[in-house]
């Protein structure tokens, strides 16, 4: 078994507490950014950052679907935690200031399998992943 990781990053005109709100809302704004991939969306607790508990299902390919329950934690200013209740998936989101706007970037890593199918899963599933992310981030920035 070894780490996979899926890094995504994009910039915003936007200033970086718009983003930050945005991301943070996943009663709303979170929803909206999802793609097609995502199914069985719901808020279980809270809503807006720290403290939410969310879950969704993950469709990364037509034979892989992911049941995630994420804890939501916020352990520095710009930057939530989504861990995975089913799994070693955690995923950081960070909002950064620019000079004329702000960056976001998700960071995904999870304890991958071992065997000729962790060798396909290091490999292929960080390329899906991203341009899952990819759309979103693009979501993202149609709504802010």
């Amino acid at each position: 078994m070894g780490e996979v990781q899926v890094i995504a990053e994009r910039g915003f005109t936007a200033p970086a507490e718009k983003v930050r709100a945005a991301v943070a809302d996943y009663a709303g704004t979170r929803r909206d950014v999802l793609t097609e991939h995502f199914s069985d969306y719901e808020v279980r607790e809270g809503g807006q950052g720290a403290g939410t508990v969310v879950h969704w299902r993950l469709q990364a390919t037509k034979k892989r679907v992911r049941d995630c329950l994420m804890d939501v934690s916020a352990p520095q200013p710009g930057t939530l935690v989504e861990s995975d209740r089913n799994s070693s998936m955690v995923t950081t989101w960070t909002v950064g200031e620019t000079g004329d706007g702000s960056t976001v970037r998700v960071a995904t890593t999870w304890q991958g399998a071992g065997g000729i199918g962790g060798f396909f899963e290091r490999r292929f599933a960080p390329l899906g992943l991203r341009r899952i992310y990819d759309e979103m981030l693009g979501n993202l920035a149609t709504k802010v």
